[in-house]
């Protein structure tokens, strides 16, 4: 009996454990990313508000932007604009089974958009630079480690996560 009760608890500790470790891991070593489809026409007219308590920007998704990958990628626009009007545009990213983010393209207004060179797979957490990305994939993109189940849901859930006025 103690020795059953022993292994049960080693199975429970490695289960405990690994659960912590497999968040490190990619736990799909065979992944590839598909082609990333170009960059859709840049719309402005009603984007979908992120929450971003604390930012100096106003974060906003492009509803008809949104694409849910068969390699597990959901990609979208997003638009960070000041309170000067000033625009940043980028096409993007979130891996949810490895909390990763990609920039794909960003869009200049006077020569619109321009592909990243050598683009790569970057952590979300802990990068400030990936902030709204993180905030995307927590409030619509991602289940867990998921990916949400259509384009149609993530905007949804981004808009029932939000502070329901749009960005313009």
């Amino acid at each position: 009996m103690r020795r059953e009760l022993r292994a049960t608890a080693a199975v429970l500790a490695l289960v405990a454990g690994g659960t912590c470790f497999a968040q490190l891991l990619d736990a799909d070593v065979d992944w590839k990313e598909q082609e990333a489809p170009p960059p859709p026409a840049l719309k402005t007219q009603r984007l979908i508000a992120l929450e971003m308590p604390g930012s100096l920007l106003n974060f906003g998704v492009d509803p008809d932007s949104i694409a849910v990958g068969n390699d597990g990628v959901v990609r979208y626009v997003v638009v960070a604009r000041s309170s000067s009007g000033a625009m940043n545009v980028m096409y993007e990213g979130v891996r949810c089974s490895t909390g990763e983010w990609k920039v794909y393209a960003r869009h200049n207004a006077d020569t619109g958009w321009k592909q990243v060179q050598d683009a790569e797979w970057k952590p979300m957490s802990g990068n400030a630079q990936a902030r709204h990305s993180l905030a995307i994939a927590r409030t619509g993109a991602c289940v867990g480690r998921g990916v949400n189940r259509s384009a149609s849901q993530v905007a949804r859930d981004l808009r029932a996560s939000g502070d329901q006025r749009l960005v313009n």
